[in-house]
């Protein structure tokens, strides 16, 4: 399997992460995103949104971090990543939507407005990351993991842009349940750190 990644790009991480912990093998093709790579035609074929990661295995072409990460631990013999329950499914997935949202649009658009210079509205950023902190801290102080009281892909999908905070200008250290996730995560068997994110 290849997967199209940017170094610096915490949805990329969430993936090797993944593939890291449950020994997944992955081929990584760097996209020079500076350079504009994502727009060639031969990318733009990928995956329109010109946005990585992108998974491809066989036929297969995934856009998207959260459905690759659904699509990777749904291949594994242990299900324990990603359960074939419904129910359990479903605990996972109301996870998977706050990554796509609160969390990209809160600490993730802190972080590319400080780090990359974006354009985007750093109190609006603020205003959700305020908002979400408290509520993931809450949810830490009677939990170790977010769903099914075990590592899924909850955690690979929260994890990068919650550890990445402080390049936002976010500092999450007064959330005492929420730090003590991140440091569970890190000493996960197999972890793998990132630009930003040490072990």
């Amino acid at each position: 399997m290849k997967l199209y990644n940017l170094e610096l790009s915490g949805n990329c991480y969430k993936v090797r992460l993944l593939a890291a912990l449950a020994r997944i093998h992955l081929e990584n093709v760097p996209v020079d995103l500076a350079a504009g790579e994502q727009r060639t035609p031969e990318f733009t074929a990928l995956n329109p949104f010109q946005e990585v990661p992108v998974l491809i295995d066989g036929e297969i072409v995934l856009r998207d971090s959260q459905a690759i990460l659904v699509y990777l631990a749904g291949q594994l013999a242990d299900r324990t990543w990603w359960p074939q329950e419904p129910a359990a499914q479903a605990e996972i997935v109301q996870w998977l939507s706050i990554a796509a949202n609160e969390v990209r649009d809160g600490p993730n658009t802190a972080r590319l407005i400080r780090k990359f210079g974006y354009d985007r509205s750093m109190e609006s950023a603020f205003l959700v990351t305020q908002r979400l902190l408290p509520l993931l801290d809450q949810h830490l102080s009677v939990h170790n993991w977010f769903a099914l009281n075990r590592p899924t892909i909850a955690d690979c999908a929260l994890f990068p842009y919650l550890a990445l905070a402080h390049e936002g200008g976010i500092d999450i250290t007064p959330f005492s349940a929420l730090t003590r996730w991140i440091d569970r995560v890190r000493a996960l068997p197999e972890f793998v750190p990132m630009p930003g994110i040490n072990r």
